[in-house]
């Protein structure tokens, strides 16, 4: 049998190793990818740390040891089932990893990333059984993924770029929610980060009249402001104060804060049409609740930025004021494909990604230095064809 190096994971919270392991065989609806890069989120390090063993104890939405993660592949087809039609070896392709049942109510009415058994293969999820069925991550050369989950590269996308899909999607998906396009005035919670700088250059492709962004770095604000000085704005805020009255809303508590005074500022009066949080999990609730009260009468907040600490929110001010507040995880596979279409038509611009390329054999070193990024404009991404 042919054999392929993989980066494991043997013991959480333990570095990975490069291991020796056959080749998978695709069943017959299923491909055979050969990864070419596969990005590398900020979140993974805490992922094999043994973040979700602290929520579950009995770590049933991790991955069975050894585990073979990588969130973001792209690459080649090398094999495809017989039952695959349509997709040739050869064929550049993007995977999602976004994987469901297929045959509870929401799989079969069309909405996959509401299954129960919701699992992102090569990360974590709902479901041992997906995750065994799907036990190949992109830090490995070659993985198998369900046909379903391809999304066609046009020339022009590098492999690199494609690696950093699951950001643009998940921000995507969420803009879709909040209807960003002509006419739509968005803020964006964390705008010089991973998610956030991707939003932004998607609400930029779909038509949004203007973007406000916030952040605390002001260098990378200005970058991001660069992209389209004429259709965005942004703001340095420092750590988010207390709120003087969370439960006011838009009254004193919402009126008094910097942050709320600029959004009215910059939209006549009114706030903005939608928020789009990016805030990472340790960012402190009153940084979103801020966000919230820069909406407009009627306005709608996504989240996709996973702040951890609960949120104070008054149910009150959002009934009387019409607040929609929701969250939203992952993308489609057809999301995907919207993306890759913007991006060949070159509406979506992918230029202003850094990639920052190793090879296989330096994932725990790319893990560990994280931290060291020019916001979300570096693209972390591991090369498997690359073991040296």
């Amino acid at each position: 049998m042919p054999s392929m190096i993989a980066a494991r994971l043997h013991a959480y919270g333990q570095p990975m190793t490069l291991d020796r392991i056959e080749v998978p065989q695709p069943r017959p609806s299923d491909v055979l990818i050969e990864v070419k890069a596969c990005g590398v989120v900020p979140n993974l390090a805490r992922v094999v740390s043994n973040f979700f063993g602290t929520l579950t104890p009995d770590n049933k939405m991790m991955p069975p040891l050894p585990a073979i993660f990588g969130l973001d592949p792209a690459g080649v087809v090398a094999q495809a089932g017989e039952q695959v039609l349509t997709v040739r070896p050869g064929d550049r392709v993007y995977v999602n990893p976004a994987r469901s049942c297929g045959s509870c109510r929401m799989c079969r009415s069309g909405a996959p990333l509401d299954c129960p058994s919701f699992t992102l293969q090569g990360y974590f999820g709902r479901s041992q059984e997906i995750m065994r069925a799907y036990p190949y991550g992109g830090l490995a050369q070659f993985i198998t993924a369900p046909v379903s989950a391809l999304v066609k590269l046009p020339d022009n996308v590098s492999f690199a770029a494609a690696a950093r899909f699951g950001y643009f999607g998940t921000a995507y998906s969420a803009l879709r929610k909040l209807g960003a396009g002509p006419g739509r005035t968005l803020l964006i919670n964390g705008i010089s980060g991973q998610l956030g700088l991707n939003a932004a250059l998607l609400a930029l492709a779909m038509g949004a009249t203007k973007i406000l962004g916030t952040g605390r770095n002001v260098a990378l604000l200005e970058r991001v402001k660069k992209l389209a000085p004429e259709r965005t704005e942004v703001l340095a805020v420092p750590e988010a104060p207390t709120l003087p009255s969370p439960a006011s809303g838009g009254g004193k508590g919402g009126g008094a804060d910097p942050l709320v005074g600029w959004a009215k500022q910059q939209t006549d009066g009114y706030g903005v049409d939608a928020v789009l949080d990016c805030l990472p999990p340790g960012a402190p609730a009153t940084a979103l609740l801020r966000a919230l009260f820069c909406l407009r009468r009627g306005g709608h907040a996504v989240n996709v930025g996973a702040v951890l600490e609960t949120l104070p929110i008054n149910a009150f001010w959002m009934m009387t004021n019409r607040i929609g507040v929701a969250g939203s995880v992952w993308f489609t596979t057809a999301e995907g494909e919207d993306m890759a279409a913007m991006a060949g038509a070159g509406t979506l611009n992918l230029s202003v990604l850094e990639h920052r390329v190793s090879p296989l054999s330096k994932i725990n070193e790319v893990l560990a230095g994280m931290n060291h990024r020019d916001g979300g404009f570096t693209n972390f991404v591991i090369d498997p064809t690359r073991v040296d």
